[in-house]
């Protein structure tokens, strides 16, 4: 488990993180999502050691992070930097080597990288000379080529596309199911929303919601429900407390001003007939992230 506690840092009279607290859970993927400016790549950069926090701790299992533990951390920062002129295979050997592998290990972990990413073709190409979606690839690789016991990535799908990002998931998929914890930020909510287990969303930093996907879905749900009926379902309209937002024979969607209005509308639908499905609209992850910063 890694776990923020209470992480403030201030830039001058800038405060670009406010007591920030979330946990990274073990086998699960956790998703960190905000705007431009929010505090995303600093807690990442603090987790990692790069900046120093003000005040406030990182913890893994409980115990402060150390140099040699951060050494198992694999890190994709949102900055390429890889070495430009060298190959690609070369590079994730090199990288490899550093965290003491043997020469022999190292080649075969960067063999085996770069086919799971889609880049054994182009092992022995430039990094200079990929495609930008190639060379993040490439960047990703060189994230995980250690083996790593904790994933930080900072918008590992930006610039892929949605054939690389489907390989990107899979492997990220696969560290977790292993146990590792992963934290990853993205600007693409689609791609956070089919991926994450857990959701932290950061704003002016500090942190406005967090919490399993599904759980905080259920606690941000609107009051928008739809309605399926095999009759025309204009009766909808009638109830008091209820604001219809669209309709078209017998399916309606529409919004109440209570539970006890929603429960009306579906005791209402059954009595008049068959109901071939009513169910409450939950909310997307873009829609939770506009109602908890604005």
């Amino acid at each position: 488990m890694l776990t923020l506690t209470d992480v403030t840092k201030t830039y001058g009279s800038r405060r670009a993180l406010d007591a920030v607290s979330f946990d990274v859970a073990p086998g699960r993927m956790t998703g960190f999502v905000g705007g431009n400016g929010a505090g995303k790549t600093t807690a990442m950069r603090i987790i990692l050691g790069v900046l120093s926090s003000d005040s406030g701790s990182v913890t893994l299992d409980g115990r402060p992070l150390s140099a040699e533990a951060r050494r198992r951390f694999g890190y994709m920062p949102e900055e390429r930097g890889l070495y430009p002129k060298m190959k690609v295979e070369e590079q994730l050997v090199y990288l490899a080597r550093l965290h003491g592998f043997t020469a022999s290990a190292a080649q075969k972990k960067a063999e085996r990288l770069l086919d799971r990413l889609g880049l054994g073709e182009r092992r022995g190409d430039l990094v200079e000379s990929l495609s930008l979606g190639n060379q993040q690839r490439a960047q990703i690789a060189a994230s995980l080529v250690h083996e790593p016991d904790v994933l930080v990535l900072d918008e590992p799908f930006s610039g892929l596309d949605p054939m690389a990002v489907d390989t990107v998931v899979g492997v990220l998929s696969d560290y977790a199911a292993a146990g590792i914890p992963v934290l990853f930020s993205s600007h693409q909510l689609d791609i956070v929303e089919r991926l994450c287990d857990d959701l932290v969303i950061i704003a002016g930093g500090q942190i406005r919601a967090n919490g399993p996907r599904e759980q905080l879905r259920e606690q941000y749900s609107s009051r928008r429900y739809e309605l399926h009926v095999a009759g025309d379902a204009g009766w909808v309209r009638e109830v008091p407390g209820v604001t219809v937002v669209d309709f078209h024979g017998g399916d309606t969607i529409f919004e109440v001003d209570s539970e006890d209005t929603a429960q009306a509308v579906l005791r209402d639908a059954v009595a008049r007939g068959p109901v071939t499905s009513y169910s409450r609209q939950r909310p997307s992850l873009a829609q939770i992230f506009k109602e908890v910063v604005a």
